[in-house]
């Protein structure tokens, strides 16, 4: 049986990341759609709020008429699927978040990061709005299984991300009480939240209450180091 997949980027990355993964999905049989968040192509404006960036996800579901699929979000991406879940629930078979923030009723990404972090994303602000990401985070926090020319490829794919996407607030007022069935996937090597305190799991995938749980060795960036297993434990995730 195939399965329709509604791919969320994260932070810094655009569409183009997931097309080895969409490759994988289709060539066993299933469908996979990837969004460009609002602000995120290299070339949109930075001054874009949170609720853009969800309203951008919303239009393009809704515009294609996607129905019965499996929602996935990764990283900040997980801050956009569940207020999008919020407006269309009739049409999510599952939602899983890799990797990825779950933000409570009121919070916004930059309450669940480390107070390193925060500080150090408001003084790289940008005076468009945007905030990029420092190669030397990226390269040892992010991406830490990719070899050097892997890791600079992949980085030159990346662009700056709307600051107030992370700062703003979300509110997430039915969240909690949808009745959709959900999945947390892990990456064991992911430390771009420091584990421990901050760790992805369990902080984050505790926050789901009934939830499946499946795990793959990989950075946070297995988009670019695995993306075949990746696909592979989407479908794990997703699968009824």
């Amino acid at each position: 049986m195939g399965y329709t997949f509604v791919l969320v980027h994260g932070a810094w990355h655009d569409n183009r990341a997931w097309k080895p993964v969409i490759e994988r999905l289709e060539q066993n049989g299933h469908k996979a759609y990837a969004p460009t968040v609002a602000g995120h192509a290299a070339t949109d404006r930075k001054n874009v709020t949170h609720a853009d960036c969800v309203r951008s996800v919303v239009d393009f579901i809704n515009e294609k008429d996607i129905r019965d699929f499996i929602l996935i979000g990764h990283s900040f991406g997980g801050t956009l699927i569940q207020p999008v879940a919020e407006q269309v629930a009739d049409r999510v078979r599952r939602l899983v978040f890799w990797n990825a923030f779950v933000l409570l009723d009121g919070q916004s990404l930059d309450d669940n990061v480390p107070p390193h972090y925060k500080a150090l994303f408001t003084q790289l602000e940008q005076p468009d709005g945007g905030v990029m990401l420092p190669y030397p985070i990226w390269r040892d926090a992010f991406i830490n299984d990719a070899d050097e020319e892997l890791s600079r490829s992949a980085y030159a794919t990346l662009s700056p991300t709307p600051a107030r996407s992370m700062s703003d607030k979300v509110p997430l007022k039915t969240f909690y009480s949808l009745q959709i069935p959900k999945s947390y996937l892990n990456c064991t090597e992911d430390i771009a939240l420091p584990p421990g305190e901050w760790g992805w799991h369990p902080r984050m995938s505790s926050r789901l209450g009934l939830y499946r749980l499946v795990q793959m060795p990989g950075s946070h960036e297995a988009i670019f180091t695995n993306p075949q297993l990746l696909a592979d434990k989407f479908v794990e995730a997703g699968r009824d």
